[in-house]
This record gives structure tokens, sequence and C-alpha cells, in this order.
């Protein structure tokens, strides 16, 4: 399906305060037509609030918002273009699913043959539709989120906002459903914005990867350009693997976990630009990967992920002195 035009979202100086705190602190982001953008960042940093001023549940203080070409700052949701899918699904219990799903057409003054109907071709689109008749305790955790979606998407929004809607299904099905949100935002051409503290999750979903820190943006690029160029110290840390490392001139740099080697080292803590003496203070086993985290005089915190075939053809021991070296052509440059 083509990309809908009218499902492009920008803000432009957004501002959320209460009383005296200060939520979202003039924030100006693009989010192209038809992208799956994530909003990413520990609790407390502003995500929840951007969405919900999208939303519009939530009033911006100060600066604009435009969703395709229309300024909609002052616009109440339901003449936004957009749908709000919540964190608990808030199923009606004494509903079926086709009438769960059809709920806002009845609000709106559809007939009801004709919202049925509709509800039944939304519940086709997600899968559901062999469950039309069944009642939200009669499904699991992952057809009750199906039939929200259905719901959500029923006024065919052209943005659809989604607050943590993966958190509470266990971790397979929080693999399926994310494929399951990613071919609905391909198929229908509109824009998702997605809240999450999952960094794998935003990294497996998104085109865009919104991270943000104390009510700003600390970044916003393509999930493959934040793994590989942090902009800052606090994304390169909060994506992870990376270390992030003080060099001669006081500046910072990020290097990736996986382009580190280990060889053994003689006794001593030597550090040289591209290179640090350590002891292995941690391994765990991850199937493909061997994780390791070292003491350094670099840093607090040092890891290294290991092949797992490379780890065992030189196997190592807690305790052991290695030196941990690394091409300076793998030493990204940070701006803070």
């Amino acid at each position: 399906m083509a990309v809908r035009d009218d499902s492009s979202v920008e803000l432009i100086g957004v501002t959320k305060s209460y009383g005296g705190t200060i939520a979202v602190d003039r924030i100006d982001l693009k989010i192209p037509p038809g992208t799956y953008c994530c909003l990413l960042g520990p609790s407390g940093c502003g995500k929840t609030s951007t969405l919900r001023m999208i939303a519009g549940h939530e009033e911006i203080s100060d600066g604009y918002l435009r969703i395709g070409d229309r300024q909609v700052e002052d616009e109440p949701p339901v003449k936004r273009g957009t749908a709000l899918m919540f964190q608990s699904y808030a199923l009606f219990p004494h509903l079926d699913c086709v009438d769960n799903v059809a709920f806002s057409l009845k609000m709106r003054g559809v007939a009801k043959e004709e919202r049925r109907a509709k509800a039944r071709e939304m519940l086709a689109v997600v899968h559901m539709d062999r469950y039309a008749d069944r009642l939200p305790a009669q499904l699991s955790g992952g057809q009750q989120q199906r039939v929200a979606l259905a719901r959500a998407l029923i006024t065919r929004p052209s943005v659809l906002l989604l607050d943590e809607p993966l958190s509470a299904l266990d971790p397979f099905l929080r693999d399926r459903m994310r494929e399951e949100l990613k071919r609905l935002q391909l198929e229908l051409g509109i824009t998702f914005i997605h809240v999450t503290h999952s960094q794998g999750e935003a990294m497996a979903l998104a085109d865009l990867v919104v991270i943000m820190k104390d009510g700003r943006i600390e970044q916003a690029a393509p999930p493959r350009a934040v793994f590989n160029a942090p902009a800052t110290a606090f994304v390169a840390q909060f994506i992870g693997g990376h270390n992030v490392i003080k060099v001669e001139d006081g500046s910072q740099v990020a290097v990736r976990s996986d382009r580190i080697s280990l060889i053994p080292a003689a006794e001593g803590m030597v550090v040289d630009g591209t290179c640090v003496s350590a002891i292995v203070r941690s391994m765990e086993y991850h199937g493909a990967a061997v994780h390791l985290r070292l003491d350094t005089a670099l840093t607090d915190e040092f890891s290294v992920v290991v092949d797992e075939a490379a780890f065992f053809a030189s196997p190592l021991e807690i305790g052991d002195r290695v030196t941990a070296r690394w091409s300076a052509d793998h030493a990204h440059p940070l701006t803070a």
C-alpha cells in the first residue's frame, strides 16, 4: 500500500510543563510520512508526555504541532487523525471482539450493520476474524492486543500512537507482535509512533529512533546510525554495546564492544591510545557470543563481546589478565 501523505508529524519548539516542572523542553522533531518511529529513553525522559501531546490527551504548553499539512495543537483528539493504543488495551469485558472494535464507530453514529461489517474487516487485517465472537476473557494476551490494534485502526487514522504496547507480553509473544506491528505499518502506509523502554524493541522496529533524556532529544536517526554513530556518551551507554572512553585530549569516543579483541597480557594496567591492560571480572555465555566485563584503568564499565567459536578456541577465566585492543577507525567521537 502507498504511504499516506497526511501521516507526517512535526513538532516545533514543543514544551510541556507541569507547574514548575518541565517534562518536555523545546523539542524539534520531523517524522516523515509512513515512518515507524520509536521514542526511547529512561523513565521520566519525556517520551510519554510527547506521545500524549501528539494524541491531544495533554495540552502543549508552548510550541506547534503539525500532522500532514495541518497545524493541530489546538484541535481535539478526534479531529487530529490520530489513534492511541493504550498499554492496558482497555477492552470492554462484556463486549465481543466485533463490538469492541466497532465501539468508536458507534460513538460516531455509524449504523450497527455498517460498523460491525467494518469491524470484521479490521479484525481480518490483524488476523483475528476467527475470534470475532469471543469475549476478551476468552483470548490470550497477544490476541487481546490484536483486538486493541484493530479498535485503534478502525477509524483509519493517519498516525497510530502506541504507549509501551508490548510490555505486558512474554518474550515469545513480544517477538511475534513486533513482526505483526511492522507488517501492519507497512501494509497500511501510515506513521506509527511507539513509546518504549526497550533498546532492542526500538532497533528491531523503527525507521527512526528518537532517544530522549531530561525532556530533550539526544539523537534522532535510523537505528543503524544510532548504533554505529551515537551522538553523545548518554546515547552510547543507553543503547548498550559500547564502551565510552576518554582519550588523551580529554574528549570521549565510543568503541563497540564487538570491535574489541583480547590477547594475553603481562602484569600492569597499561593504557595506550587503542589498547588497555585489563582483568576479566565476569563472563556470560549468550549462545552466539560470550559477553565479558573487564576491570581497566579507563572506565568502571568496560565490556567485550567475543564470538563463541573464537572464545572457546582460546578460553579465558575470571581473574585472567588480558590486553583489550581496538582499531582507531572503530573509535567514534562523541559530542558530549
